[in-house]
C-alpha cells in the first residue's frame, strides 16, 4: 500500500504543486523523483524564487554572459533565462498534464509577468502573450496579479486561450471578481467559436500573510483566540464561492461546450507563526478539485508528518462565526486586504530588481 503522505492528498481530489524552481531541482532528477514519489502534478515560480536561483548559484553565469553579448535590457535577459527553465519543466510535467482520460488537468508549470505591471492593463497582457507564444508549451500558465488592473487582461488572456494563474489573491470580493473575469473570458471566447475546452486556470489565494497581518489586531480587539484562523476560515469561504459559481447555468452552458472550473490554489501554505504546526495551511485545507502549491521545506515536512483527510468543508458554520467575530470586533478586512495586495505587489517588486541588479553585475 502506498503510504506517502503527499501522494496521498491526491486521493481527496487536491493536487500538489511546488512552490519552488531552479536548474539544479531541473538537472539532478530531484523533480522527476518528487512527481514519480510525492505525487507532484504542478509547479509555480515567482519573482522572488528565480532571484534566490539567479543570485545564489553560478548555473546562470554562462547564459547571462551571452545573452548580454546582444543589446537586450536586463529585464529582457531574465526572460530569457526564465522561458528556458519553465520549457525544461513543462516537459518533465507534459507526461501529468497528458494522462489519459483528464488531459490538461494537471502538469502545469507558472511563469509571472514582471511585477512591475501590476497596475498596467495592457502592458500585462502584451507580456502575457509574449511569454505564453515564447514558452510555446500547452500546458504553461501565465500569472497575473489580480488586482483591479488585472482584471481586465485576466479576461483578455483567458478570452485568447492563454492559460493563466490568477496571483496575490486576499479578499473574497477580489476572488468573485476574478472568477467572473474567467468566465467572462471564456463566454468572449465562445461567442468567437473558438474552443473553450484545455483553456485552464487556478485562482491563487495567499494565506499565511493574512494570519501574520491580522492576528496583532486580534490580541489587540480582544479576539487573540482566533489567532491563526482567519486566512483558513476566509479558505472555506472562498470555496463556497467556488461551488457556487461554477454550478449556475451560466456555468453549464459553457461546460457543455467543454469548459472547466477555474480551480482555487491555495498559496503561501509555509507556516510562518511557530506556535503552530508546520503543515498548518496544508493539512486544513484538504478538498476536492483544488491545489496546493507548496515549497520544499513545507512538502518534506508533510511527507514526514502529514495528517491527509478531507477538511475544506468541515466546521463552515465555524469559519462564517471567525469572520463575523472578527468584523464585530471592528477590523475591517477589506483594510487589511487592501494593504496585503500593495505589500505583495513590493515583495515581488523588490527581488526582481534585485534579480535585475545582480544580472547587472555578471554582465
Amino acid at each position: 500500500m502506498d503510504t506517502n503522505k503527499v501522494k496521498r492528498i491526491h486521493d481527496f481530489g487536491q493536487s500538489i504543486w511546488l512552490d519552488f524552481i531552479d536548474r539544479k531541482v531541473i538537472f539532478s532528477g530531484e523533480l522527476k523523483k518528487l512527481i514519480e514519489e510525492d505525487g507532484v502534478r504542478g509547479i509555480t515560480s515567482n519573482p522572488a524564487i528565480f532571484e534566490k536561483a539567479i543570485s545564489s548559484s553560478s548555473d546562470y553565469d554562462a547564459d547571462i554572459a551571452e545573452l548580454s553579448k546582444s543589446d537586450k535590457t536586463n529585464e529582457e535577459i531574465f526572460f530569457g533565462l526564465a522561458v528556458t527553465d519553465i520549457k525544461l519543466a513543462c516537459d518533465i510535467f507534459w507526461p501529468v498534464y497528458n494522462e489519459k482520460d483528464v488531459v490538461g488537468a494537471d502538469g502545469y508549470v507558472s511563469l509571472e509577468v514582471s511585477p512591475f505591471l501590476a497596475m498596467d492593463t495592457q502592458a500585462t497582457i502584451i507580456q502575457a502573450r509574449q511569454l505564453w507564444e515564447e514558452v510555446g508549451k500547452a500546458n504553461v500558465m501565465i500569472k497575473i496579479p489580480g488586482t483591479e488592473s488585472g482584471l481586465i487582461a485576466i479576461e483578455t488572456a483567458i478570452s485568447e486561450g492563454i492559460n493563466i494563474n490568477v496571483t496575490l489573491l486576499f479578499s473574497l470580493e477580489r476572488y468573485e471578481a476574478v472568477t467572473e473575469a474567467y468566465i467572462s473570458g471564456l463566454e468572449k471566447r465562445a461567442a468567437q467559436g473558438l474552443p473553450v475546452a484545455h483553456v485552464s486556470s487556478v485562482a491563487s489565494f495567499f494565506l499565511s500573510r493574512i494570519d501574520i497581518l491580522v492576528d496583532p489586531f486580534l490580541d489587540r480587539n480582544g479576539i487573540g483566540e482566533l489567532k491563526g484562523e482567519i486566512a483558513i476560515a476566509s479558505a472555506k469561504l472562498a470555496y463556497q464561492i467556488y461551488k457556487r459559481v461554477f454550478s449556475t447555468d451560466r456555468w453549464k452552458r459553457l461546460a457543455e461546450k467543454g469548459a472547466v472550473p477555474q480551480r482555487l490554489l491555495w498559496a503561501s501554505t509555509s507556516n510562518k507563526n511557530p506556535e503552530f504546526k508546520d503543515t498548518r495551511y496544508v493539512e486544513a485545507l484538504i478538498g476536492p478539485d483544488t491545489v496546493n502549491t507548496v515549497p520544499l521545506e513545507t512538502l518534506e515536512a508533510y511527507r514526514d508528518h502529514g495528517d491527509p483527510a478531507s477538511r475544506l468543508e468541515s466546521d463552515l458554520e465555524a469559519a462564517k462565526s471567525v469572520m463575523e467575530r472578527v468584523k464585530a470586533a471592528g477590523i475591517d478586512m477589506g483594510a487589511v486586504t487592501k494593504q496585503l495586495e500593495d505589500e505583495g505587489i513590493e515583495k515581488f517588486n523588490a527581488p526582481f530588481q534585485k534579480l535585475l541588479d545582480a544580472i547587472e553585475k555578471q554582465k
